[in-house]
C-alpha cells in the first residue's frame, strides 16, 4: 500500500454524511475547547482541543498530536469537527500530513450539528441529572 502523500487535500462531509459515518463506526473527534465540549457535543465526542483561546488569542495546542494519538489510531476511520467547520479542517489537514489514513471533516461544525437536531449530550446529562 502506497503512502498518503502529504499534499493529499482534506475531504470534508457535510453534517448528515457525518452523522452516517459515525453511526456506522469512525470515531468522532471534536477539537473545540473543553469548555465548549462541556457546553454540548455528540454522544460518542472524543475531546482534544486544537486551539486554545488565551489572553493573547488563539493558540495552537502544542500536544494535539501526541493526545489525538492516545485514543486513535492512524488508520482508525475517523470524522473531525469543532464549532463551524474551520478549526476540524486545519485539524483533519495535519492528521493527513502527520500520517492518518481515514479522516474527514465535517463542514459546518457542531452548529450544523444541533441545527439539524441530532442528538447531543449536555452537562446536565452527564452528571446524571
Amino acid at each position: 500500500m502506497a503512502p498518503v502523500p502529504s499534499s493529499e487535500a482534506a475531504v470534508t462531509v457535510d453534517v448528515h454524511a457525518a452523522k452516517a459515518l459515525v453511526n456506522s463506526g469512525h470515531k468522532y473527534l471534536d477539537v473545540r475547547t473543553a469548555e465548549e465540549f462541556k457546553k454540548g457535543h455528540p454522544s460518542e465526542a472524543l475531546n482534544v482541543p486544537y486551539l486554545f483561546f488565551t489572553p493573547q488569542g488563539r493558540e495552537k495546542n502544542p500536544e494535539f498530536m501526541e493526545q489525538v494519538l492516545l485514543i486513535c489510531a492512524k488508520d482508525d476511520q475517523i470524522v473531525v469537527g469543532c464549532q463551524s467547520g474551520a478549526r476540524s479542517l486545519k485539524a483533519t489537514e495535519e492528521l493527513l500530513k502527520d500520517g492518518f489514513k481515514h479522516v474527514k471533516n465535517m463542514g459546518g461544525g457542531y452548529a450544523a450539528w444541533v441545527e439539524k437536531g441530532f442528538l447531543v449530550k449536555t452537562p446536565l446529562e452527564e452528571d446524571g441529572f
